[in-house]
C-alpha cells in the first residue's frame, strides 16, 4: 500500500464532508429543504387537482389521488437531484474530485 491517499487515488484533496461535525451540519440541511419542498410540491399537486376538479366537475378519487401523487413524486425527484448538485458542490465535495479526462477531453488543466 504504498502511496495509498487515505482519500481515495483521484482526490485531490479531502472533502469537507470527511468532517463529521461538518457532514451532519450539511446533511441536516439537505434533509430541511427535502422536506420544505415536499411541502411545496404536495400543495401544487393539490392545487392542480383542485384546478381540473374546477375545470372539469367531479372527478374519480383515484384520478385526483394518481395526480396529486405524479405532481408530488416529479418534483419531489427534482428537488432532490438539485439538492444533491448543491449539496456536492457547495461543500466542495466537488473540487477535491481531480478529472482525469479533462485535458485530454477539453484540452483543459485543471487549477
Amino acid at each position: 500500500m504504498r502511496g495509498r491517499l487515505p482519500y481515495g487515488p483521484h482526490m485531490v484533496e479531502p472533502s469537507s464532508l470527511d468532517d463529521p461535525r461538518y457532514a451532519r451540519f450539511a446533511w441536516a440541511r439537505f434533509r430541511k429543504i427535502l422536506w420544505i419542498i415536499a411541502g411545496v410540491s404536495l400543495l401544487v399537486g393539490l392545487a392542480v387537482a383542485g384546478l381540473l376538479w374546477w375545470i372539469r366537475g367531479p372527478l374519480p378519487w383515484l384520478f385526483l389521488g394518481m395526480i396529486v401523487g405524479g405532481v408530488w413524486a416529479t418534483i419531489m425527484m427534482a428537488g432532490f437531484l438539485m439538492g444533491l448538485m448543491f449539496l456536492s458542490s457547495g461543500t466542495g465535495h466537488d473540487h477535491s474530485v481531480e478529472d482525469p479526462l479533462s485535458e485530454d477531453v477539453l484540452g483543459e488543466t485543471e487549477q
